[in-house]
């Protein structure tokens, strides 16, 4: 569940060596930084509509549009065919594949995207990796770091597990399904192809093939008739 085969397709990214020598997939984000050092290699030949914002150390492929308000400070790779739309924010260590979507008011950080993965609005993707054709519905949040102070801790056979990292958000597996609004607290782990529905305030691990349900209680009252005020 741990292992980035067990999570991702590696042959939805051209960036697979970052996988290479790591025990569990989470380690993969301590090696953007090198691994950009190593292999990034300037150049702009995406299309903008518009202004945008972007820095020395920045790679876009073909046919990727930038538009106005975006803001790529690198350094960064990003593949072909991808949208970077209106105001969202890159950051430092960001590794984007083809076909993908960073959508208004996203905020991307040290993190690896597979080929069309998909975080299309006010979303925040800190210190995660999402896979092949991953989705975030409007408004989820991948919570990065926990409000006490230490390294981040996984379950595993019933006993916790030091990832080692201070900052960690989540792994999402190729085809993971985050609903509207939801929240995924630091070291979430989405396996392949399963869903999370909206609103959900979400902790731990998920394997393959599940859905995980709101079922916050609603109720229903009739409406108290006002006077009007005369």
């Amino acid at each position: 569940m741990f292992k980035a085969a067990d999570l991702f397709d590696l042959g939805q990214t051209e960036h697979a060596a970052l996988f290479e020598g790591c025990e569990f997939a989470w380690e993969a984000l301590e090696k953007i930084s090198a691994y950009l050092e190593a292999n990034l290699r300037p150049g702009l030949k995406n299309r903008c509509e518009g202004e945008a914002f972007i820095g020395e150390k920045v790679f876009i492929g073909e046919g990727t549009v930038v538009e106005d308000g975006a803001m790529i400070k690198g350094p960064a790779i990003i593949g072909r065919n991808c949208e970077i739309r209106h105001n969202a924010y890159l950051r430092e260590n960001v590794i984007v594949g083809d076909d993908c979507v960073v959508g208004n008011s996203s905020e991307i950080k040290n993190a690896i995207l597979f080929n069309r993965s998909v975080a299309p609005h006010f979303n925040y993707v800190g210190d995660s990796i999402l896979g092949y054709k991953a989705h975030l519905g409007a408004g989820v949040k991948i919570s990065n770091c926990k409000l006490v102070a230490g390294n981040i801790m996984v379950d595993w056979e019933g006993k916790p597990l030091d990832t080692g990292l201070r900052k960690f958000g989540a792994l999402i597996g190729d085809l993971g399904e985050i609903g509207c609004n939801a929240v995924l607290n630091p070291g979430s782990i989405i396996g392949r192809n399963s869903v999370i529905y909206p609103n959900t305030n979400w902790r731990g691990i998920l394997p393959a093939n599940m859905i995980v349900k709101n079922k916050a209680a609603q109720e229903v009252i009739v409406m108290r008739v006002r006077e009007s005020a005369s």
